[in-house]
């Protein structure tokens, strides 16, 4: 079953898939050693792993498995991150929700305003009852991401994640359907 990648506007922001032409902003933002600092995995070394990321990203639509959007900024076309929707499940109706942003915009919103305008389409969209996400328990200000956006810290997964030697645990939060509460609706694509 193929799904659709849309395209979302918000008052800030447009979600969009990702083309070819993102790589080497794509490249620049994974090779940041700031903005990979609390990932699964190191920065990246090597240019092609954003063409191997952006193939990924059209086989999960085709597959039907999720949605990885690239994040522009509005005013300026700025490519400034992504966000995503993965391990789409329609029998459990669940799917995990993730974000990458540029360290130059954090502390601006941009990471709540696109989750929740994908989380919107998610939930109008695949009629979810529940979404997953995860944050390594050092990076404080991605948990209060999600807790703006209504997520519930659930636990702690202990040492799951060993980058480059350094362990870490991460915390898991979770969004159900009846907790959800929209801002502001999306502005449909035009």
């Amino acid at each position: 079953m193929t799904l659709a990648t849309p395209t979302v506007h918000t008052a800030r922001l447009r979600l969009r898939p990702f083309t070819d032409t993102d790589a080497d902003a794509l490249y620049a933002l994974h090779s940041n050693t700031a903005v990979m600092r609390y990932w699964d995995s190191p920065p990246w070394s090597d240019r092609a792993r954003a063409d191997r990321f952006i193939a990924t990203c059209g086989k999960m639509a085709d597959e039907g498995t999720g949605a990885r959007l690239a994040i522009d900024r509005a005013s300026d076309g700025a490519f400034i991150g992504w966000c995503c929707l993965t391990g789409w499940n329609p029998d459990y109706r669940s799917a995990s929700l993730g974000y990458v942003l540029d360290d130059a915009v954090w502390g601006h919103g941009y990471a709540t305003e696109a989750a929740r305008a994908l989380l919107q389409w998610a939930f109008d969209t695949l009629d979810l009852n529940r979404v997953q996400a995860e944050a390594d328990t050092r990076n404080a200000a991605s948990g209060r991401v999600l807790e703006k956006l209504g997520f519930v810290r659930e636990g702690t997964l202990r040492e799951d994640c060993i980058v480059n030697g350094d362990v870490s645990d991460s915390w898991v939060f979770g969004l159900l359907r009846r907790e959800w509460r929209p801002a502001v609706a999306p502005i449909p694509a035009g």
